[in-house]
């Protein structure tokens, strides 16, 4: 009887047959409903923008690169860190857009060590910000000031390390140096790939040197002389595709019809040609040749042609012309290439602007039509 009734009570302390199913919850459940004891949510959107300058918009989507932050308490140390150091409000909202992990970095571990180092060689806070935006790791002096120097301001530095942070980390001895100094053989000097708008490719500089050989070797077998005004030009059209590409591409011309000494004049002229797609250069070769019945001797001394848009311009171009040579408004018969190559507003004046009362609609035609929309 006894054991029966000690049994009896146990069970109904641990389990309360009174009570509601929604009460039994852990004891931590029960307190985290409890208003007056629930901590306050955690927001690192209201963070980004109240304390760092983000927008909203930029805000939803760095904060998707800080899911795993569980306080903001180094975040908040990092921004103090930085806005004590004279760091513009925009330079930290720029730094954070780039690259939120900055507010991860630990103030006594990185932060401040770094500004440390590179203030030591002149680099303003805002200047520092962005480096560090970019990469905190490895070393940062010796190629900082190597750059530096080698291009003559930061700010010829800043766009390349922001498309190629390798520049800042890749080894100057092993690497860079030998890479500048072959580039230089190939009449491509640092501050060529450096210049504004440049055609070349800032991961010349930090591939292995093996592979930039290759490269000025592939170029050369296509019959482009190193140390000729073209070659440059030529490496930073190729110098990223291998071997296997780029003889498919060859082999694709010679099936549409071009000699080795076309195929050479193309190289020559315009190398940027086999960086175009296989497709696009089939369909536009065949165009030129089925449509605009030109031959390839022709098309190799113009591959620009090949590099137009097929849809925007020759065909748009060659469709109005057909149109007025059949009407017999066609006075003079134009050089396919002299057309093609023409300026969209001098082509309106000399061929669409005349015709606009004779075919109504005829300049509404053609401007969608160079939309791709006809």
């Amino acid at each position: 009887m006894i054991r029966h009734l000690r049994s009896r009570v146990l069970s109904l302390l641990r389990f309360p047959s009174h009570l509601p199913s929604a009460h039994l919850l852990p004891l931590h459940g029960l307190l985290s409903t409890t208003a007056s004891t629930s901590p306050k949510p955690l927001s690192v959107k209201d963070f980004l923008v109240t304390d760092c300058g983000l927008t909203r918009q930029q805000a939803v989507k760095t904060s998707k690169r800080l899911s795993n932050l569980t306080s903001l308490s180094r975040p908040a140390a990092a921004l103090a860190f930085l806005s004590a150091r004279g760091v513009p409000r925009s330079a930290i909202a720029a730094a954070v857009a780039a690259d939120p992990r900055i507010l991860s970095a630990s103030v006594g571990r990185v932060l401040a060590p770094r500004f440390a180092e590179l203030t030591e060689i002149g680099l303003s806070p805002s200047q520092i910000v962005d480096i560090l935006s970019m990469r905190r790791t490895g070393s940062l002096r010796g190629n900082l000031l190597f750059w530096i120097q080698t291009l003559g301001t930061y700010h010829k530095l800043l766009p390349l390390a922001k498309s190629n942070c390798d520049l800042l980390s890749t080894s100057l001895d092993k690497v860079i140096k030998p890479n500048l100094n072959t580039l230089r053989e190939c009449g491509v000097s640092a501050s060529d790939i450096a210049g504004g708008g440049s055609m070349y490719s800032s991961r010349l500089f930090t591939v292995k040197h093996k592979v930039l050989m290759d490269a000025i070797a592939r170029v050369e077998e296509l019959g482009v002389e190193r140390g000729s005004g073209m070659f440059p030009r030529a490496l930073a059209a190729l110098s990223f595709l291998s071997k296997d590409i780029l003889d498919r591409k060859v082999q694709l011309l010679r099936k549409l019809g071009f000699s080795q000494d076309d195929l050479v004049m193309i190289v020559k002229k315009a190398p940027q040609v086999l960086a175009l797609s296989e497709k696009k250069i089939q369909r536009a070769v065949e165009y030129l040749m089925r449509d605009a019945s030109l031959q390839a001797p022709y098309i190799a001394q113009r591959p620009v042609l090949i590099m137009y848009s097929l849809e925007k311009r020759l065909m748009p171009r060659h469709s109005l012309l057909e149109v007025l040579r059949h009407k017999g408004l066609l006075s003079v018969e134009w050089d396919y290439y002299t057309i093609a190559a023409m300026a969209q507003k001098k082509f309106v004046q000399k061929f669409v602007d005349p015709y606009k009362t004779t075919f109504p609609g005829l300049a509404d035609d053609y401007a969608s039509a160079c939309l791709g929309k006809a």
